[in-house]
C-alpha cells in the first residue's frame, strides 16, 4: 500500500463510512421528518428496523431529538459524526488542513442545530458542507491510494444503507458500479468470492428479507 499504513488506511476507510452515514441518514431523516408531522407516535418505528437500530425511543419528538443529537446514543447522526472527526484528526498529513477543515464544521454545525427548535435548515448546511469535503478531498489530496480507500469506505457505507431502505435495483446497480471500481484501483485485499456474490444478488433483485440479509453480509465480510 506504498507510504499509507495499515492503521491510516483503517482510519481513511472509516472516514469515508461515517461521512456517507451522516450524510445519507440525514437525507433520509428529511422524508422521515416530513410524514411524522402527522403521523401517530412510533411512526420511527419501521426506520429503526430498517436500520437495525435498536428502538429505544419514546415518541415522535423524542426520536427527532435523540436520533439526531444525543452524543450518548451510539447509533445518533451525531455519534457518526463525531467518529468521522475522530479518524480525520489523525489524517491531517495525507488529507490536508483544508480538507479536514469541512469535517470539523460539518461538526461545529450539527452541534449548533442541537440548540434550535427548526433544524432543517442547519440540517441542510451540514449536507453542503460533507460535499464541499468530498470535493476538497478530490482537489487537494495527491495521494490517488487515499482518495480511493475513502471512497471505498464511502460506496461501502452507502450500497449497506440503500439495501437496508430498500432502494430500487438500479440505484444498487449504480452504486455497486462505483464500489467495484474503486475496488480495482486500491492495493488491498477482499473477498471476491463475496464481492461477486453481492452483485449476483443485486442483479437478480432482493425480493426477500434473506436475500438482504445475505447482501449485507456480503458487505461486512468484504475485506479480510
Amino acid at each position: 500500500m506504498g507510504i499509507i499504513s495499515v492503521e491510516n488506511a483503517d482510519h481513511l476507510y472509516w472516514l469515508g463510512r461515517y461521512t456517507e452515514r451522516v450524510y445519507t441518514t440525514i437525507r433520509v431523516f428529511f422524508h422521515i421528518f416530513d410524514k411524522m408531522i402527522e403521523a401517530p407516535e412510533g411512526a420511527y418505528q419501521m426506520y429503526c428496523e430498517k436500520l437495525g437500530i435498536p428502538n429505544i425511543y419514546t415518541s415522535n419528538h423524542q426520536f427527532v431529538q435523540s436520533y439526531l443529537f444525543d452524543e450518548e446514543n451510539p447509533d445518533s447522526v451525531i455519534s457518526s459524526m463525531k467518529r468521522a472527526y475522530d479518524n480525520g484528526v489523525v489524517l491531517r498529513e495525507e488529507l490536508s488542513s483544508n480538507v479536514l477543515s469541512y469535517i470539523q464544521l460539518a461538526l461545529n454545525t450539527l452541534e449548533n442545530c442541537s440548540r434550535t427548535t427548526s433544524p432543517l435548515l442547519e440540517l441542510q448546511q451540514v449536507l453542503d458542507e460533507l460535499l464541499a469535503f468530498w470535493g476538497c478531498a478530490d482537489d487537494y489530496v495527491e495521494d490517488e491510494d487515499c482518495r480511493n480507500l475513502l471512497k471505498c469506505g464511502k460506496y461501502v457505507e452507502r450500497l449497506d444503507l440503500c439495501i437496508r431502505l430498500d432502494y430500487h435495483k438500479k440505484d444498487l446497480e449504480k452504486e455497486y458500479r462505483k464500489l467495484t471500481n474503486r475496488l480495482g484501483r486500491i492495493n488491498l485485499r477482499y473477498n471476491e468470492k463475496n464481492l461477486t456474490r453481492l452483485g449476483q444478488l443485486i442483479d437478480r433483485g432482493m425480493g426477500q428479507e434473506k436475500d438482504s440479509q445475505e447482501a449485507l453480509e456480503c458487505l461486512m465480510g468484504l475485506f479480510l
